[in-house]
């Protein structure tokens, strides 16, 4: 499964332009412009599994980083600042990375 297969890759594509400024990245900017917020719950999840690099059941703040990248491969990488900001936003339980409950609430607030 691709990210293409649940999102438009022109939505996708305008979605990683507008953030394309160092410190510009908001998630929930981003994930208006790419469509995931009018996506069904098991579509968040599933961008979520294809987000989880490691197939940890999490996101890290290491894969944070590159999570424009998982978008649209040569995207810049999210700066520390804007990573810590998007895991403070989403880790509602402070275990230091976003599970899928965490990022199913992101995306639908």
């Amino acid at each position: 499964m691709s990210l293409t297969s649940i999102l438009s890759a022109e939505a996708i594509e305008n979605a990683v332009k507008e953030c394309q400024a160092p410190d510009s990245f908001s998630f929930k900017k981003f994930s208006q412009l790419c469509g995931l917020t009018s996506k069904s719950p098991k579509e968040v999840k599933d961008v979520f599994q294809i987000l989880d690099e490691d197939n940890s059941g999490f996101i890290e703040e290491s894969e944070l980083k590159f999570f424009l990248q998982r978008f649209v491969p040569g995207a810049r990488t999210l700066t520390d600042a804007e990573c810590k900001g998007f895991l403070s936003a989403a880790d509602d339980d402070n275990d230091g990375k976003i599970g899928v409950e965490e990022f199913l609430i992101m995306v639908q607030s």
